[in-house]
Parts: structure tokens; C-alpha cells; sequence
């Protein structure tokens, strides 16, 4: 079983794994919620960054451990640890996300207050009211509507383009740090497609094509671009440390003879026409 997939510590696994996977004891698993900007999921409880949660995410807790949970991100299913502190059981309604690359919840609805704290892409937040051009959170703070939205993106490549320059972070899933299965995570969850998290699983998730479009996604060992047309792509990348856009036979050729390669082709996510 995928380590990464599976609700499951060595003491815990979920009820759903009964008859599957041998473990001690089994739970239902408690839900909570991301309630900080930021916080990385770890392989193990003082292990290495596998991928990062942002504000909102919505969480299945499985097992605890010296002040860290063993948790599975409602999202994409992937799993690991993450700091109790980060956790809030107090679960509003999911009302917006933030549509812009960042943006900074204030601590009263006025953009010449103190800011409390930045928000990235695709953090999920519950309004109770707007007021003066200013969201209010149930969890506090105030947000400028101009950066929320309530409704799914309809082209996933603008949004990746509005990461441009980002720097490039292994495993990161925010406008501070991100890298390529993040920058397409981010893009097409903005979309409302449906998109796992790293780049071997975005792989096995969606379906080749022959040719390349607006939206598909092109694949190396251990790397994911975006298309942007048959020509342009962009990605995150160690190359530039940043997202970038790059000429796909460009890329094609330099990866290659770095050896990195080979190219695996194209695949097009579900909802993406071409």
C-alpha cells in the first residue's frame, strides 16, 4: 500500500482499513481543521517535508503523538504528520477561498490596520459578513473581498501564471515556496478538478493524449509542467528555483541532456477539453 494514501500509523489505522491492514486498534478518525497559514505534512513526526496544508484544509485526525497528529488531508487523501497546534476542531462552513497568490487577514476590516497573517492560493475560509469591501472570518480577521472567491476558477493556466516568480520549494503548496506536483495541485484544484498530490500520482490519474493542450500536463521522472499551449509551458522548477515559463521543446531537449529525462508524455486532466 502507498505509504503516502494510507490512514495508518503502526498503532492506528481508520476504520475502513478493518480487514485490510493488521493494526492494534482502529478509529473513525476525529475531523479538523487547518487554522494556521501554513504547515508541512510530514513522513514521519520529526521526519522530512512530504507536502504542506493550507489555512482551511479539512483533515481526518487518525493518531496522535508528542504533541503531532497523524492526519488525512480531505483533499488529495494524502497523508502524514502535522503539529497539534495547527489543529481546530470548530469546523464553520467552508463559504470562499482566496483567489489571488496571497493576501493578508487583517485585524480590522482596513487595509491600513496591522495585518494578522498572509493567506495563499487556494486557503479555504468561512465569511460570516462583508463589510466595507472587507470579508469577516468566522475564525477572525478581516480579508478584501477583491482577493476571495466563491465560486471554481474556469481556466487553470491563468491561475498557475499567477504563481509566476514564486520560489521553488520541495513539497511546497504556497505562494512562499512550491514545487511542480504543488504549482498543478494549485491550478486545478482552482478549477474544482479533482487533482492528487505528487507528480507519479498526477500521472497515474489522468489520461494520456497524443497531442498537447491548453491545460494538459507533460511529465519527466519525478517532474510536472503545465501546458500553456502546444509550444509553452510552465512549471515549477529547481532549474530556475521559481515558476517559470519555458518553450516545451526547450525543456524537452535541456532536461534530457542533463539527464533527467526521458519525456513521458502528455496526459489531460478531466474537465480540460484541449
Amino acid at each position: 500500500m502507498d505509504r503516502r494514501l494510507t490512514p495508518a500509523t503502526d498503532r492506528v489505522a481508520l476504520d475502513s482499513l478493518r480487514g485490510v491492514l493488521d493494526r492494534p486498534s482502529y478509529t473513525p478518525g476525529q475531523p479538523a481543521r487547518v487554522a494556521i497559514p501554513l504547515v508541512d505534512l510530514l513522513a514521519t513526526p520529526k521526519g522530512r517535508r512530504d507536502r504542506q496544508l493550507n489555512f482551511g484544509a479539512d483533515v481526518t485526525v487518525i493518531d496522535r503523538d508528542a504533541g503531532m497528529s497523524f492526519v488525512q488531508a480531505a483533499l488529495d487523501g494524502y497523508c502524514g504528520w502535522i503539529a497539534d497546534t495547527a489543529l481546530i476542531t470548530d469546523l464553520p462552513a467552508i463559504t470562499h477561498r482566496v483567489t489571488a497568490p496571497a493576501t493578508h487577514v487583517y485585524t480590522e476590516p482596513d487595509m491600513k490596520r496591522p495585518e494578522r497573517f498572509a493567506l495563499s492560493l487556494g486557503a479555504r475560509v468561512s465569511v460570516t459578513h462583508i463589510q466595507d469591501r472587507f470579508a469577516t472570518l468566522a475564525t477572525g480577521g478581516h480579508v478584501p473581498i477583491q482577493h476571495l472567491g466563491d465560486s471554481p476558477a474556469a481556466d487553470p493556466v491563468p491561475v498557475a501564471e499567477s504563481l509566476l516568480g514564486t520560489p521553488y520549494l520541495w513539497g511546497g503548496n504556497s505562494r512562499a515556496g512550491i514545487d511542480c506536483s504543488g504549482l498543478v495541485q494549485a491550478a486545478l484544484t482552482a478549477c474544482g478538478i479533482a487533482c492528487p498530490g505528487d507528480s507519479d500520482q498526477q500521472r497515474a490519474a489522468f489520461v494520456p493524449t497524443d497531442t498537447v493542450a491548453r491545460g494538459d500536463l507533460l511529465f519527466w521522472p519525478g517532474h510536472v509542467a503545465m501546458a500553456m499551449s502546444a509550444d509553452l509551458m510552465i512549471h515549477a522548477t529547481a532549474w530556475t528555483m521559481s515558476v517559470t515559463v519555458e518553450p516545451i521543446r526547450d525543456a524537452i531537449a535541456r532536461i534530457d541532456a542533463a539527464g533527467d529525462g526521458p519525456f513521458l508524455g502528455a496526459h489531460r486532466p478531466a474537465g480540460i477539453t484541449g
